[in-house]
């Protein structure tokens, strides 16, 4: 064991002194993984072999969830764990018992990790320890499993997808696709927990390529897994959906794209609710659709615009039509209607509509229903706007 060049060590502080001489303290996985790769990680998992429970408690650290022993740093509120085995003992990722105890070696800890390549650890010195070669497989750009036990978690599958749309260069060891393969079989991935795909997939969506995701999950067949009985848009996408896809910069936006331009509105509320979408990006998607079929109707007429204003919601959330006008115009290629739906906004956010509204209720007649006559003055200041710009 040495020093690794990459590798910097880290400072013995406070808290970590209080536990006893036999704990050792070990930064693990990712963040060992990107300071190799000369990348900056935006967090460190920690590993304490030789402790227990109490031993953590008098040191000042704080027990979080139930599931295992993790514990939060006093000072840096970083998490810490006991080093601990697992065994399958259930369906989905949670279905694992785990054992933690002083007597559970590092290399025992390393060995449930997913790839050879999360499964490396550093000490205070930056000493680099990799029981399983996985600083030899980031130097190939190889994803590989660490052992048979990969197939038992099936969130591992969506990992090693969403990492593939991080790291561009790198590939799947065959033997770790086989893997994959069993676990997609095997009917687990069936068992994930609706939170966790959107999770690791939102993840994904906002990677480098989440092209590079999708097509991995769709060589698995393995959509038909995650969203039974729910179209899943990714699974038909060629080239030309990819290019656009990755062209987006934000996560939304790339959700946006894939489910309001290839799913109906029936079809986006049926995904939406199996995979547990947040709503405003529903919401969006949903907008979406109705941009898109709105267009295909090939009518600009004012009653055509008025009923797909009150359909989207324009009055009331403008800045949701704005952005996802701008949205289609940028996929599809702008047009009239796209100039004249950016000019709708524009006017009803500087407050001509209120006015214009607020005048024809001002100068109704007492019989006359407020609600008709706002109505039909909605109407009218549309067909005014209309007017002016064709």
């Amino acid at each position: 064991m040495a020093r690794h060049p990459e590798l910097q060590g880290f400072q013995l502080d406070s808290a970590i002194e209080r536990l006893p001489a036999r704990a050792k303290v070990y930064v693990v996985g990712g963040a060992v993984r990107d300071a190799l790769m000369g990348r900056t990680s935006s967090d460190r998992d920690w590993v304490v072999v030789g402790a227990t429970v109490d031993n953590m408690l008098a040191a000042g650290f704080t027990p979080v969830g139930s599931d295992f022993p993790v514990f939060l740093h006093p000072r840096t509120h970083e998490e810490y764990a006991l080093a601990r085995t697992e065994r399958k003992s259930g369906h989905g990722y949670k279905g694992f018992t785990f054992h933690a105890d002083p007597s559970v070696t590092l290399e025992e800890d390393l060995a449930r990790r997913d790839f050879t390549v999360n499964a490396m650890a550093m000490n205070a010195k930056g000493d680099l320890i990799d029981p399983f070669q996985g600083f030899t497989d980031l130097q190939n750009k190889c994803m590989r499993h660490v052992s048979p036990a990969f197939s038992e978690d099936p969130l591992r599958v969506l990992r090693l997808a969403r990492f593939l749309a991080r790291f561009l260069d790198f590939s799947v060891a065959e033997e770790t696709m086989d893997l994959c393969r069993e676990l997609r079989a095997s009917g687990e991935l069936k068992h994930l927990v609706a939170e966790r795909i959107y999770a690791e997939l939102n993840k994904g969506m906002g990677e480098v390529k989440p092209s590079r995701m999708i097509k991995l999950i769709s060589k698995l067949n393995a959509w038909g897994e995650l969203a039974p009985s729910c179209p899943v848009p990714f699974s038909g996408f060629d080239k030309p959906e990819y290019d656009r896809l990755n062209g987006l910069s934000a996560a939304e936006a790339r959700w946006v794209y894939c489910l309001g331009f290839f799913l109906d509105v029936a079809q986006i509320k049926a995904l939406a609710k199996s995979w547990r979408l947040p709503r405003n990006t529903e919401d969006l998607a949903i907008v979406t659709r109705q941009c898109l079929d709105f267009l295909a109707q090939c009518t600009t007429d004012s009653s055509s615009f008025g009923r797909f204003f009150n359909q989207v919601d324009l009055y009331r959330k403008p800045a949701r039509l704005r952005q996802i006008n701008q949205l289609v115009a940028q996929l599809s290629g702008e047009g009239p209607v796209h100039v004249f739906v950016e000019k709708a906004v524009a006017e009803l956010e500087q407050g001509h509509y209120k006015t214009f509204v607020g005048d024809k209720i001002t100068n109704s007649q007492p019989s006359e229903q407020v609600a008709q006559v706002a109505s039909e003055a909605r109407q009218a200041w549309v067909s005014e706007l209309h007017s002016r710009y064709f």
